[in-house]
C-alpha cells in the first residue's frame, strides 16, 4: 500500500498524572524533514521523539507540537526555614524581655512570620516524562499513518486508471506504426508511377525504400520498454511505500520514450498519441509528488 506525504494526527491523554497533547502534520518533501516543538523542560526528549518519527516516516516536511502538564504529577513539598524562624524566635523574646511582656510564641504563630515557609515541587522524572510524551505520541503517529493511507489508496485509485489510459495509447501507437509503412510504400508507388509514366517500376527499389523508411519509424523498442516500465510501475504501488523517488523515475523514463516515439513517427494519427501520452504522464507525475 503506498502513502501519501500528505496527513496529520493528534492524540490527547494522561500517563501516571502527566498530560500530554501531541499532533503532527505533514507536507510534501524530498527528503525526511522533522520539526519538534516541545516545552523547555522536556527538551531532552527531542531525539525520542524523532526517532519515533521516523520509524512511522520516510520522506516529508513534518512538524510535531507537544504540550506537557506536569502538575498534576509534581508532589508538593513544605520547607522550613530555621535560622529565620530561630531569628524571629529570638527576637520576640528579646522584646518580652525588654518591656516585660509574655513570651508566648505558638508554633502556628511562628511560622506565620515571612519566609519561615516556603513550597516546592519536586521536578518528573525524566523517564517518566518520556514515556509519556511517547506514548501519546504514539496514538497520535497511528492516527496520522491511517490519513496518510487513506489518501495513498486515491492516489493508487487515480494513477492506475493514468496507466490504463497509458496501455490503451501504446496499444493504438502499435497498431497504426506498421499502417504508416504500408501507406508510405503505397504513395511512394503513386509518385514514381506519375514520374515514370510508362516507365517499368523496378518492384524491388519500391522495396528498400520502405524498408529504409519502417527501420526509420520503427517503433517497437520504444514501446516494448513502455509496456515495461508500467508493468513495473504497477508492481511498485503494489509494493508500497516507500516508492515515490522510483516512481519518479520511472515516470522520466516512460516520458523519455513517449519523446522518442514522437521525434521518429510523422505520422498526424501517432503525434497526437504521443502528445496525449506525454499529457497523462504529467499528470502521473504530479501525483507521485505526494507519494513517500
Amino acid at each position: 500500500m503506498i502513502k501519501s506525504m500528505t496527513g496529520y494526527g493528534g492524540a490527547k491523554g494522561e500517563v501516571n498524572a502527566i498530560g500530554v497533547t501531541a499532533e503532527l502534520k505533514s507536507v510534501n518533501n524530498r527528503y525526511l524533514d522533522v520539526s519538534v516543538r516541545l516545552p523547555k523542560s522536556c527538551l531532552f526528549a527531542e531525539e525520542a521523539v524523532r526517532s519515533a518519527v521516523a520509524g512511522v516516516i520516510s520522506r516529508g516536511k513534518v512538524d510535531v507540537f507537544l504540550t506537557v502538564d506536569t502538575s498534576q504529577a509534581e508532589e508538593a513539598v513544605i520547607r522550613v526555614n530555621e535560622n529565620l524562624a530561630g531569628a524571629y524566635l529570638k527576637a520576640v523574646r528579646d522584646t518580652a524581655e525588654r518591656y516585660g511582656l509574655d513570651a508566648d510564641v505558638s508554633a502556628l504563630s511562628l511560622v506565620r512570620f515571612p519566609e519561615v515557609l516556603s513550597t516546592e515541587k519536586t521536578d518528573t522524572d525524566r523517564d517518566a516524562l518520556s514515556g509519556a510524551i511517547l506514548q501519546v505520541l504514539s496514538q497520535a503517529l497511528e492516527g496520522f499513518d491511517a490519513m496518510r493511507a487513506r489518501e495513498g489508496r486515491k492516489l493508487e485509485e487515480d494513477i492506475s486508471g493514468k496507466l490504463d489510459t497509458l496501455e490503451a495509447m501504446v496499444a493504438a501507437v502499435e497498431k497504426r506504426s506498421p499502417e504508416t509503412v504500408a501507406e508510405y510504400r503505397e504513395k511512394l508507388l503513386g509518385r514514381m508511377r506519375d514520374v515514370l509514366a510508362d516507365t517499368s517500376i523496378e518492384e524491388g527499389r519500391i522495396l528498400q525504400e520502405a524498408a529504409i523508411y519502417a527501420d526509420k519509424v520503427a517503433v517497437d523498442e520504444e514501446m516494448v520498454r513502455l509496456k515495461s516500465h508500467i508493468a513495473q510501475f504497477r508492481h511498485l504501488l503494489a509494493e508500497g511505500s516507500p516508492v515515490g523517488r522510483k516512481l519518479d523515475f520511472l515516470t522520466q523514463e516512460m516520458n523519455r520514450e513517449a519523446n522518442t516515439t514522437g521525434s521518429k513517427c510523422a505520422d498526424s494519427a501517432i503525434a497526437k498519441t504521443v502528445i496525449d501520452m506525454k499529457a497523462e504522464l504529467e499528470k502521473i507525475r504530479e501525483q507521485i509528488q505526494n507519494i513517500e
